[in-house]
């Protein structure tokens, strides 16, 4: 597979010479989690290829979607229990490390976040982020010592215990990766990586194919919402059908006339051909209804009362733990190409999946590769 790039000395070269931005823990998600997704989610399909040591806890929980958990006073055979990975004491070397596979095709990082929750006394220090760009075929060359493809990304940065900690990249990479490495110097303990960027698709090359515009293994990425009080957006465009209703989408209970929405920028224009909601696992607190609307492409999501919405599914009615699927008997104006979806739900409730199938358009920019996103 072929990503389109920067040379690696270059890209490595003109992010060396700029200083990434520390944002504050108030301001994380305000600051990533409308333009970019988290690369190592593992609902995405991100995995732990190796690390150097996970003797307290293990290097996957890094990549555990939800915020870390505390449990004082409890113990397992090793120690106290932690919800995060930790190394043994006393490394040897100069630093432990992880190497993670993303969950999507590639992708260019814009930010990069380090949670140290609860861990006090065993934090990491200071931690590095590393990436590489490498086809899976060869993916073992990346697990050896002398391996010489990483280009750094985050170079080192300083950690204090229990507390979220981000950094923003002075522009988006240049480079795309496949894989990354986190490397915490010497050892200690970490809850949570996230690796904020935007996702370098792998698309079909037949403008024939009907395939999901919205997945966000695709491009695709929920920009905003009305509230999101006990399921974030971001899980309505992850692949599968989830586990339970914490990984969909679901709104505040609501008193009197009310309706929530949330905006989908779709990972490259096209024309829809149908629509998929999934209420999976929503049983109780499913929505009354739906309805989508759609816009043209462009650089900016309109405000979700902006007057270029235009209703492509009228208000349809909805059942509990099941994938509603319309299709162009029921859509309306399917012909023209469009760049951004808005799905309404009335009066409130929970939604797992949206999918948005259709064909590309000829000649549709890719988000994440140019432009505002």
């Amino acid at each position: 597979m072929e990503a389109p790039v920067l040379p690696p000395e270059a890209a490595a070269e003109k992010m060396s010479t700029d200083a990434v931005t520390q944002i504050s823990a108030s301001e994380i998600d305000k600051t990533f989690k409308s333009t970019s997704i988290d690369l190592a989610s593992a609902p995405l399909g991100s995995r732990i290829v190796s690390c150097s040591n996970e003797f307290f806890a293990a290097a996957s929980n890094l990549l555990t979607p939800t915020p870390p958990v505390h449990k004082p006073g409890v113990f397992v055979e090793t120690g106290a229990w932690y919800d995060g990975w930790e190394t043994r004491r006393h490394n040897p070397q100069e630093f432990d490390w992880v190497i993670i596979r993303l969950g999507v095709a590639s992708g260019r990082v814009k930010g990069v976040e380090v949670d140290t929750a609860f861990f006090n006394g065993n934090h990491a220090p200071e931690v590095r982020v590393e990436g590489c760009y490498i086809d899976d075929a060869r993916e073992r060359e990346v697990m050896k010592e002398g391996y010489q493809g990483w280009r750094t990304i985050l170079d080192k940065q300083s950690c204090g215990p229990s507390q979220r900690h981000a950094w923003l990249l002075p522009q988006v990479t240049p480079q795309a990766y496949t894989h990354v490495r986190l490397c915490m110097f010497p050892d200690g303990g970490i809850a949570r990586f996230r690796l904020y960027g935007h996702v370098i698709p792998i698309l079909p090359q037949s403008l024939d194919t009907v395939f999901d515009l919205a997945a966000t293994v695709n491009g695709g990425v929920a920009v905003s919402c009305s509230d999101q009080h006990f399921g974030t957006k971001d899980n309505l465009l992850l692949p599968g059908r989830g586990k339970d209703m914490g990984d969909g989408w679901e709104t505040k209970r609501s008193r009197g006339e009310h309706v929530d929405w949330v905006i989908v920028r779709l990972g490259v224009p096209g024309q829809i051909e149908r629509v998929v909601v999934d209420t999976a696992h929503f049983r109780g607190n499913f929505p009354q209804k739906v309805q989508i609307f759609a816009a043209e492409a462009g650089e900016e999501a309109p405000a979700h009362d902006s007057g270029v919405w235009k209703e492509v599914l009228e208000k349809q009615p909805c059942e509990p733990d099941k994938e509603h699927e319309f299709g162009r008997e029921v859509l309306r104006g399917g012909d023209g190409v469009v760049g951004w979806v808005k799905m309404v739900i009335i009066p409130d409730g929970g939604v797992k999946r949206l999918r948005v199938f259709g064909r590309r358009a000829e000649g549709g920019r890719l988000v994440g590769r140019g432009g505002k996103v």
